[in-house]
């Protein structure tokens, strides 16, 4: 398209991605309440070649607007989802709850899932992908957050056939830090990658629109391919 004084532009698909609500974060004199997000994710979808947009915790009744302004979106890492959402009660390993961010992402999921809109959930995000549509989680993995606040690596190998199988057919090493995991699937999703021990490691709707999730942080890694194939989406490639 024809960009600022003539100069042809290339634009860029808006993703958004959902952020983190924190009480008190600090920087330089400051601590305050802040909507703040690893600046892994929007890097991530900048290296993909997508326009980066943060979404802080709203009310669930603007999410069909929201959606309504993007090409795609992010559903970031965080908190465990409070068991409430999947008829669960909590297990004392459970984290506390982030009820603003449980409640906007699950609305924001919904309407992406009703618009058609691209839609890629990271390690919380793809829980919540699973619960949105019914499914629950196990509320405590060994094994796949092995030391505090530090990205463990382990192999995830695919499903052929599926979409994440086309992207990424090869078993591959992937960064990842989580204790909870899908444990029944919701409905009409697929597991399309497992770890050694069988945790569900990334899922998807099959269907007309591009709808995936995954257990692993591809923003702490230099594999690109399914942001890129997110972005490509969002871009009606």
């Amino acid at each position: 398209m024809q960009g600022w004084e003539g100069r042809v532009t290339t634009v860029r698909p808006l993703i958004g991605i959902s952020t983190y609500l924190e009480a008190g974060a600090r920087w330089r004199v400051w601590e305050l309440e802040a909507a703040l997000l690893p600046v892994g994710y929007p890097r991530l979808v900048q290296r993909a070649g997508g326009l980066a947009a943060m979404l802080p915790p709203d009310a669930p009744e603007h999410a069909a607007a929201t959606v309504a302004r993007l090409d795609g979106l992010v559903i970031a890492g965080g908190p465990d989802v409070e068991p409430v959402h999947y008829g669960a009660t909590p297990d004392p390993r459970t984290g506390p709850p982030a009820r603003a961010r449980d409640v906007w992402e699950l609305a924001l999921i919904k309407a992406a899932l009703t618009a058609g809109l691209p839609l890629l959930g990271i390690c919380r995000g793809m829980q919540l992908l699973n619960v949105a549509l019914g499914g629950t989680l196990n509320q405590h993995v060994d094994g796949h957050a092995e030391t505090v606040g530090v990205f463990g690596h382990h192999p995830v190998k695919p499903v052929p056939g599926t979409l994440y199988g086309d992207l990424a057919p090869e078993e591959t090493s992937v960064p990842a830090y989580h204790h909870q995991a899908v444990d029944r699937l919701g409905e009409g999703l697929l597991a399309s990658a497992h770890a050694a021990d069988g945790t569900v490691e990334a899922i998807e709707l099959p269907g007309p629109h591009w709808v995936l999730g995954v257990q692993w942080h591809p923003e702490m890694g230099e594999d690109l391919r399914v942001t890129q194939a997110l972005v490509n989406a969002a871009a009606g490639a």
